[in-house]
């Protein structure tokens, strides 16, 4: 499978909680992804993409979701403290269709 790589800044959702933070992939990388994602079947609800994503030395599954910017990849709470990233950080990302 591809694997994409970069550079985003995490941003949480609605600004109220650190619950749900996200990095959003660049326009160039979700369309990619986009075109990739169709050769692995239908869609997923709410066009989500399964993926596997890694920052610094953490692995996890997960999916993107479509956004207006680009597709959007959670972070969980123990992928942000194993990486010590917080809201405003910007971390290198690598994400691999599952």
């Amino acid at each position: 499978m591809e694997t994409w790589d970069f550079e985003a800044e995490l941003w949480p959702w609605k600004d109220t909680t650190d619950a749900w933070i996200f990095v959003t992939a660049p326009p160039e990388v979700t369309e990619e992804i986009r075109e990739a994602s169709i050769a692995t079947g239908p869609p997923r609800g709410f066009g989500s993409v399964r993926v596997e994503a890694r920052i610094g030395t953490t692995t996890w599954r997960t999916s993107v979701f479509p956004g207006q910017e680009g597709y959007a990849l959670p972070i969980k709470k123990d992928v942000r403290r194993r990486e010590d990233l917080q809201v405003g950080d910007r971390a290198l990302v690598s994400i691999t269709l599952v």
